[in-house]
């Protein structure tokens, strides 16, 4: 049975462990050091504060561990705060977090709460999808083997390198459960 660790350390990790529940998928929260010893089959980094989220990594001790299942292949997702985090780099911001994926990302590209919106776009291999942006990054740049997955209005808001998927939305937040089959499929056949 496939299980899939969730970082807990703050965001919407709650719903992403309900969307893998309505699939059938195992999950295993992850809070602390030792939960990164757990068995796990793929990582989700959810949408939330990134810089919360990267300051307790380190706080934590918890950043080595989760950056080394990522650089040695781990499947791993980010939505909204988790593309934040992977990103190697951040346009508007000189924090780093994870710096494990060859994208650049603009923080809070849209604008505050208030500029939060909903969009359809042409996901890769998933078809349209309603995409909810809350407080939402974009990726500005891809390079290496980074493949653009989604746009809106001519910005990348989704994307894909070997082991890691990005969205700048929260697909957490519908009742589509499309994205996350996408991510279930890269963990059950690896590339």
């Amino acid at each position: 049975m496939i299980k899939i660790g969730v970082l807990c350390l703050q965001g919407a990790f709650y719903e992403h462990e309900k969307i893998l529940d309505s699939l059938g998928i195992c999950t295993a929260e992850l809070r602390k050091k030792s939960d990164l010893n757990k068995s796990i089959d793929g990582l989700i980094i959810p949408g939330g504060e990134s810089t919360v989220m990267a300051k307790l990594l380190v706080d934590l001790n918890m950043y080595s561990g989760v950056k080394g299942l990522i650089e040695d292949g781990l499947p791993t997702y980010g939505s909204c705060a988790g593309l934040i985090l992977l990103a190697k780099k951040i346009t508007n911001d000189n924090r780093n977090g994870l710096a494990t994926m060859d994208i650049a990302a603009e923080r809070n590209a849209y604008g505050r709460q208030l500029g939060s919106f909903a969009a359809t776009t042409s996901f890769k291999g998933v078809g349209d999808f309603n995409a909810v942006f809350i407080r939402a990054p974009y990726i500005t740049d891809v390079w290496g083997g980074t493949q653009i997955l989604a746009t809106v209005n001519n910005r990348i808001v989704a994307a894909r390198e070997r082991n890691q998927l990005v969205t700048a939305f929260h697909p957490e937040l519908t009742n589509d459960t499309r994205i996350h089959e996408y991510f279930i499929n890269m963990v059950t056949h690896p590339v």
